[in-house]
């Protein structure tokens, strides 16, 4: 089982690399993705968050289980929804479990890319898994949620995290 990366790692600010393989090794390793977010009970996993700086995601939210690689993700709906969101990698130093802040995300998006096998994908998303997705998104772009907070909130976060 891979162990969660948490915020200092520098894998975790990298912008990840595009995933040019689609082999048994990119079906493991999304096997394993899965299996580290549920260890932990997370909705959504991004390579970077398991040390592998490779451009794909994992998710099982709202009912939608699924992986997306070399994602790119459009806007839809700008409307900016401000709700709770945690990050596996920004965890309570004390607790383990991780820091929610309210969050704004845009309330629509449409996501595109690949899946294992290498066959092009295409998921329009909205509320809860439209969040996840910028979300992971961000992840592979080397940015973690608390880089959208207001200063004082994003402090106040970080003052938690290890």
């Amino acid at each position: 089982m891979r162990d969660i990366r948490v915020i200092g790692d520098p894998v975790l600010r990298t912008p990840a690399t595009p995933v040019t393989d689609f082999d048994r090794d990119l079906r493991r390793l999304i096997n394993e993705m899965f299996a580290a977010m549920y260890s932990v009970d997370g909705v959504g996993l991004a390579g970077p968050q398991i040390g592998v700086s490779r451009r794909l995601f994992v998710y099982d939210i709202s009912g939608r289980k699924g992986h997306l690689i070399n994602p790119e993700v459009t806007v839809d709906d700008p409307e900016p929804i401000v709700d709770e969101e945690g990050c596996l990698s920004v965890p309570d130093r004390a607790k383990g479990s991780p820091l929610y802040a309210p969050t704004p995300r845009a309330a629509g998006v449409t996501a595109t890319g690949f899946d294992k096998l290498g066959r092009p994908l295409r998921i329009k998303a909205r509320g809860t898994l439209a969040r996840c997705f910028q979300h992971e998104n961000d992840h592979l772009n080397g940015e973690l949620y608390v880089d959208r907070l207001p200063r004082e909130t994003a402090r106040a976060v970080l003052l938690q995290a290890p």
